[in-house]
């Protein structure tokens, strides 16, 4: 099964010439389910149905941005029963929707449904204790969930967090985080070792904001698969960035997402 997280930059940066660029990418990438973030959703429009076409369940955080910016999961399979979490920890976190979608997948290689996560915390670059009690919320409500169903878990989004920050160490199992601790491996780890893959990279990508473009070029868009007693419970056969170059000379999103393969066979 093929998974593949992005950032769409919502309506930002000339969506209506972007548009063409980012269809394209993902008719390439032609995945199974998809987390999506800054994806416009209104009472008469979605930006999901819109770059993705037919074929596709979708559900979208009630959460989002004045401008309908917020997180959606789009499914091949069926999507059966959705969770959605505020992320909201503090006050200096009320000026950004942060949440969490957590939707049953109707995947064919189970009749378990499949859980996919779409974990989207706080975006300032300061916030990191904040990522950190949001990366803690979201997995305790996944744990208690899997206690009763032994669903597999898949957990994919632009998080915000470089690989070796706490959020991200304590999703990773490498760092216990409010007496507590999961594990999940990282798709990219697995397949590229410490190769850096940057996903946010003002060095590479021209249509950056302006105040973004002397920053540093990091990791912060994630695939990862929950581990159980004994390593993850989904294989990793394939992993690598998308969005990652132009359509005809246009630049999809200021974010380079990420697709991986997963073996359900493992």
């Amino acid at each position: 099964m093929r998974v593949v997280t992005q950032n769409l930059l919502g309506h930002h940066m000339d969506w209506p010439r972007r548009l063409p660029a980012a269809a394209s990418w993902f008719r390439r990438l032609d995945a199974d389910v998809v987390t999506l973030q800054e994806a416009v959703a209104t009472a008469g429009y979605d930006q999901v149905t819109e770059v993705l076409g037919d074929g596709y369940h979708v559900t979208h955080h009630p959460l989002r941005e004045p401008d309908g910016s917020g997180i959606s999961i789009a499914s091949r399979w069926p999507i059966g029963v959705v969770r959605e979490l505020d992320l909201q920890v503090g006050p200096r976190t009320a000026d950004f929707p942060a949440s969490a979608l957590i939707a049953d997948i109707h995947w064919p290689y189970s009749d378990v449904p499949l859980l996919l996560v779409n974990h989207k915390p706080s975006w300032a670059t300061n916030l990191e204790y904040e990522r950190g009690r949001q990366a803690v919320l979201t997995a305790g409500f996944v744990e208690e969930l899997v206690e009763r169903t032994g669903q597999h878990v898949v957990l994919a989004g632009d998080m915000d967090a470089m690989p070796d920050t706490d959020s991200i160490r304590f999703w990773r199992g490498v760092q216990a985080l409010d007496g507590t601790s999961v594990s999940y491996r990282d798709a990219w780890e697995l397949t590229h070792g410490s190769e850096p893959g940057p996903t946010f990279a003002p060095s590479l990508t021209p249509i950056m904001e302006k105040h973004w473009r002397s920053d540093l070029d990091r990791r912060i868009d994630y695939v990862l698969i929950r581990c159980g007693r004994a390593g993850p419970s989904l294989g990793v056969t394939y992993c690598t960035r998308t969005f990652d170059e132009p359509v005809d000379g246009v630049w999809p999103s200021d974010h380079f997402g990420v697709v991986a393969d997963l073996d359900p066979g493992r």
